[in-house]
């Protein structure tokens, strides 16, 4: 398939949102530029074996970012966010992302496709401010834009090196009320979103998305792991003392769950949009289930073999 001549710069190219957008571009036929700290790391070089362009930068050299943006037609736009002991450093994450805005309106880029974090009544305990920030600048910008706005990832079922979610022996442990239905997304369907924007930016113009496919309880959505798996998992509602414990920001998300509602994504107006949208169980019957027992495997082989 033929590549369209300007590419689309693809940052946090190397992640999970920005590397899943890489690929459905590339897919679609989209010259991509992926923005990478390493060109030699494996995920970097794995990119560039897909068919995308790599060019070396960073967030906070803004020098390297002019380079970045240099011909490209459009950015997807994931800047790292910053979280230190004292919680988000909300505005270093503003800095980064709205230095890649300005370096894109000097480069006469056409289009901004930027994704934060969804929304639920006070934004700040969710560490939405510096996300906010770069919004702003991004409808202010004078380019075309799209905001989309993520919730909770389905692949947070095989995270590990967190205090909260992934399973561990069994457990997912999580913030999340066990008996409230939990909005939910699949990477892919992110990327799929961005690439509609890009391939659209008339209709995407000015618009915020609010993105989820399902809504299920954490204590059903682990059920239904289990079928699809065959591992008995189970849920753990962490207490409001024990979320006080892991620090003061995740007391207060602890709070703002139950204070909120949690997310309010409209799911059916987002079929509408992308009929393939992703259900849990869908998910699980394409990819998530064979990666969850992928691990689980792991995690029991190596359990055994460190027995005495």
């Amino acid at each position: 398939m033929s590549l369209q001549q300007n590419p689309i710069l693809v940052t946090g190219a190397t992640g999970k949102q920005g590397g899943a957008t890489a690929r459905r571009l590339l897919a679609d036929g989209i010259a991509v530029r992926a923005l990478v700290r390493d060109p030699h790391a494996p995920s970097a070089r794995a990119l560039a074996d897909a068919g995308a362009e790599l060019v070396t930068g960073d967030f906070d050299t803004p020098a390297t970012l002019d380079t970045a943006v240099a011909g490209a037609h459009g950015v997807f736009l994931l800047p790292p966010a910053a979280f230190g002991p004292n919680g988000w450093q909300a505005d270093v994450e503003a800095t980064r992302g709205i230095a890649v805005i300005d370096a894109a309106k000097r480069a006469g880029v056409q289009q901004i496709v930027f994704t934060g974090v969804a929304s639920m009544t006070d934004d700040a305990a969710w560490g939405q401010a510096g996300k906010g920030d770069i919004e702003a600048a991004a409808a202010t910008s004078g380019l075309r834009y799209t905001l989309l706005r993520p919730v909770r990832f389905m692949e947070n079922y095989i995270l590990r090196g967190s205090p909260l979610d992934g399973i561990i022996d069994g457990v997912q442990k999580h913030l999340f009320p066990a008996d409230q239905p939990l909005q939910m997304i699949a990477i892919d369907d992110i990327a799929a979103f961005a690439a509609l924007a890009f391939a659209d930016p008339d209709r995407f113009h000015g618009r915020t998305l609010e993105l989820a496919g399902d809504a299920i309880t954490p204590v059903a959505a682990l059920a239904a792991i289990t079928r699809a798996t065959g591992y008995p998992v189970h849920y753990h509602e962490v207490t409001e003392a024990e979320a006080d414990a892991m620090g003061e920001q995740i007391g207060n998300t602890w709070r703002l769950l139950r204070k909120s509602g949690g997310w309010r994504a409209d799911i059916p107006a987002l079929r509408e949009i992308h009929p393939a949208l992703s259900t849990l169980e869908s998910w699980l019957t394409t990819t998530g289930a064979a990666k969850i027992m992928a691990q689980q495997d792991n995690d029991r082989h190596a359990a055994t073999s460190m027995a005495p």
